[in-house]
């Protein structure tokens, strides 16, 4: 089904032309023309079944009969057809938002997440002829693609640069107004915007897998460390040596190395220990 502009006349045009048939009928009555008369009364009353008036950011899809005869997108008073059934449908922008809803993570674990979505009808045709109700058809396909989209990712990821619900939520809210664009299309709907307002571990494991988070920045935060530290120790080493400060053996090497690394990596302030003496 594709939308098509409807036959229309301008309604303050179609009124004038209806008050001079019910006239000219009034005229024809009490001259004595009665068939003429009520013949005039009928067609002025048909037309009077055309009028229809139209809001703005609205548009009327004309039925005749069961066949579909276009719409009318434009606002204001109208007169089109007669005897037709016209469904309003809005054109605004408008907001649904999903109840918040336990899905598992890509890795199994359990999460409540909910979103958003900005939406607004941009085909009347489509979105009163292919689907029951537009508006239900909107709720159902949001949360599915919700759910779909939120057991590709994990919920959080610190061993490697992968996508994650927490960490890329720009990203994740992107994906899924795609997916949702692809499923409203058939209804007409254009959706302008999605982005996820709620995202948690569900209550039976918040508590461990806050802890689980907490273990896992941990260590991610302590290989950071780590790395930082052997490069920054091989750097003051090379240093020295290019300098011709000193002339470090092998076994002075890994002493300054050693006291480099417990001085970068420890979490406490380390205190020095000055030697007097020889390492020898």
């Amino acid at each position: 089904m594709v939308e098509k502009n409807a036959w229309k006349l301008n309604g303050f045009v179609g009124v004038l032309f209806i008050g001079i048939l019910l006239a000219l009928s009034v005229y024809l009555f009490y001259s004595g023309s009665i068939p003429l008369a009520i013949i005039l009364l009928i067609g002025a009353v048909a037309l009077g079944s055309g009028i229809t008036i139209i809001q703005p950011n609205q548009s009327v899809v004309v039925i005749f009969f069961g066949r579909y005869l276009g719409s009318i997108g434009e606002s204001g008073l109208f007169l089109t057809i007669p005897f037709t059934v016209r469904k309003t449908v809005s054109l605004r922008v408008r907001n649904f938002e999903s109840k918040k809803m336990k899905v598992n993570d890509v890795e199994g674990n359990p999460i409540e997440i909910a979103a958003v979505t900005v939406f607004k009808v941009v085909d009347s045709a489509k979105a009163v002829f292919d689907v029951d109700n537009y508006e239900t058809f909107v709720k159902v396909q949001s949360e599915t693609a919700i759910r779909h989209v939120a057991t590709k990712y994990p919920y959080d990821n610190f061993d490697d640069d992968s996508l994650s619900l927490r960490g890329n939520a720009e990203e994740i809210s992107n994906e899924l107004q795609v997916e949702l664009q692809e499923r409203l299309r058939v209804a007409g709907v254009e959706v302008i915007e999605a982005r996820l307002t709620h995202l948690a571990y569900s209550t039976e494991i918040a508590s461990a897998m806050l802890q689980r988070q907490q273990a896992a920045a941990i260590i991610s935060a302590r290989k950071k460390i780590v790395e930082g530290a052997v490069g920054m120790a091989q750097m003051a080493i090379q240093q020295l040596e290019q300098d011709d400060v000193i002339e470090l053996d092998e076994e002075r090497r890994v002493n300054m190395v050693n006291n480099l690394m417990v001085a970068i990596v420890s979490d406490k302030s380390t205190q020095p220990v000055i030697n007097t003496g020889s390492l020898y």
